[in-house]
């Protein structure tokens, strides 16, 4: 006869007190979970949308792959007392930290969540950006930040400043050793923008991202100057007047999705090499439009990015700082599924010449290429750097100089074609073999020289020209007989310059073989602290 006094086995075990505090345990757990990751309220959500902008978990659902994001420190709050802090103590502190995948490779992630404290960085919220970043950095995979803060914490006061000191000392430890790419999504004022000037790459959002030192209040306290906030630190003032951002889109789901195509053409880190994604594209395919696009009239300007996309593999590159600087063009694209790094002058904006911001603009890109192992292409069409006295005055020899210890610095493969014109230091400058270029090339149509024949010609033959009867007449018979002599196509390859004058259809085919012979390059720097380049 059963006791039915006794309970079953089953029934014994839910009943036990342990057991039951467990189970108890776990909901309140889930509990506290679902209250982080809903946020503040739905109010401060709906706000956030309102404005045009997606919550911090939004963000990063549209950055990695689906279903990869593994949370830091959800339950995180902070210490601080005072000034009210003590009543709000919400989970995450305001910053959303973790890592995923992206294209199947780890990336690890930050980002701010503005509906609290508007995003603003306390010691808590500083505390778990430092631990994601040291573990990027010793995971050896990228680091991306989605940011949309209102700066320091001014409740906390210097423990809030100094945080920020611990995001910058760790960017420019992982600066050449982990990819690191900031996304503006939201207001970055005073020195949190610091933070994003130190990574490698900038993406911006029209209307709803500014970046700025001192706000539109301070300016027209300042100097007396009225300026909106956009109009101060927007998308398109820094992606095209200050080079601050490389990249500047309509809206956030674009922009990640840009962030997302960058990512797949960089390594992990600086141990690896950038993935390598073979195509349909044939290695040898020749392109007889490359003989109609570039006019031999080196007077006559063309778009060189319809070479570019003659030259890459599918004609698809992804242009870094494409508003700025535009008489520069510097692109990452494949090259029979190898990644690689392209210099290019732009003969359709100010001839293609180098001035202070184009030289910046690549010597920056080519640090870049060097420090994640991707090879260097650049293509020359250059009639020298921008005269003119406010060039010389904004410091064009120190701004030139970065372009030329760049290139000269830099160990990666590094293969240089000149397409048409390439006079005077701005043809050393850009790759030349004389500053350790791997291998050079040239079409038939180039033109190397010190200067342009008709500037050659009046300072070599001035004597002669002035002593004719008919000056004009000798000056054209003098331009031809220095071209003739010094600027024919094969002057430099004779004189070993050069290592070969090619057929412009086979210029992807030789640049592909190139690369193939180099992949192996090693080159090493001498034993130094390290260099002391140009600033």
């Amino acid at each position: 006869m059963t006791d039915q006094s006794q309970p079953s086995p089953d029934e014994a075990e839910a009943t036990e007190p342990g057991a039951q505090d467990a189970r108890g345990r776990v909901a309140e757990l889930h509990a506290i979970r679902d209250e982080a990751y809903r946020g503040p309220s739905e109010r401060a959500t709906e706000a956030q949308h309102a404005k045009g902008k997606l919550t911090a978990r939004e963000r990063i659902e549209l950055l990695l792959d689906p279903g990869s994001f593994c949370e830091m420190e959800t339950l995180r709050r902070h210490r601080a007392t005072g000034f009210g802090l003590e009543a709000k103590k919400p989970y995450t502190d305001g910053v959303i930290t973790g890592w995923g995948t992206v294209h199947g490779r780890t990336v690890f992630v930050y980002a701010h969540d503005f509906r609290i404290f508007g995003g603003a960085l306390g010691e808590a919220h500083a505390n778990k950006i430092h631990k994601l970043m040291d573990k990027a950095i010793s995971a050896g995979a990228p680091l991306v930040s989605l940011n949309d803060g209102a700066g320091a914490r001014i409740q906390e006061g210097v423990a809030a400043l100094a945080g920020y000191g611990g995001i910058f000392q760790r960017n420019t430890r992982a600066s050449g050793v982990i990819p690191q790419i900031s996304v503006m999504l939201g207001p970055c004022a005073g020195g949190a923008a610091y933070s994003p000037a130190l990574t490698d790459f900038v993406f911006m959002v029209r209307e709803t991202s500014q970046m700025f030192i001192t706000g539109p209040d301070v300016v027209q306290a300042v100097t007396g100057a009225e300026v909106s906030q956009n109009g101060l630190g927007g998308a398109d003032v820094h992606a095209g007047t200050s080079g601050v951002a490389h990249f500047a889109y309509d809206d956030e789901a674009t922009c990640l999705e840009e962030v997302r195509y960058l990512l797949s053409l960089l390594p992990q880190n600086n141990r690896e090499n950038p993935p390598v994604e073979p195509g349909a594209d044939p290695p040898d395919r020749r392109s007889e439009a490359l003989l109609d696009l570039v006019p031999v009239d080196g007077n006559r300007p063309y778009d060189m990015r319809q070479v570019l996309e003659e030259i890459v593999d599918d004609g698809e590159y992804l242009e870094v700082h494409e508003r700025w600087a535009t008489n520069v063009i510097c692109a990452l694209a494949r090259m029979d599924g190898q990644v690689v790094g392209f210099v290019a002058n732009q003969p359709q904006v100010l001839a293609g010449v180098l001035d202070i911001e184009a030289s910046e603009k690549a010597a920056r890109f080519v640090q870049m290429c060097d420090a994640f192992n991707i090879p260097i292409l650049t293509l020359l069409d250059v009639p020298g750097f921008l005269p003119g006295v406010d060039q010389e005055h904004g410091g064009i020899i120190r701004h030139g100089a970065k372009l030329l210890y760049a290139y000269c610095n830099a160990t990666v493969p590094r293969i240089s074609v000149v397409l048409r014109k390439a006079y005077g230091g701005a043809y050393i400058v850009m790759d030349s073999q004389s500053i350790g270029a791997d291998l050079t090339y040239a079409w038939p149509t180039n033109e190397i020289a010190v200067m342009g024949a008709e500037g050659a010609a009046n300072v070599v033959f001035r004597r002669q020209i002035a002593a004719a009867d008919d000056p004009d007449a000798m000056r054209t018979r003098m331009v031809k007989e220095y071209k003739a002599e010094l600027m024919h196509p094969y002057y430099a390859a004779e004189r070993g310059l050069l290592d070969d004058v090619i057929d412009p259809a086979d210029t992807r085919g030789v640049l592909i073989q190139s690369l193939a012979m180099l992949r192996a390059k090693h080159a090493e720097l001498p034993s130094r602290k390290h260099g002391n380049p140009p600033q």
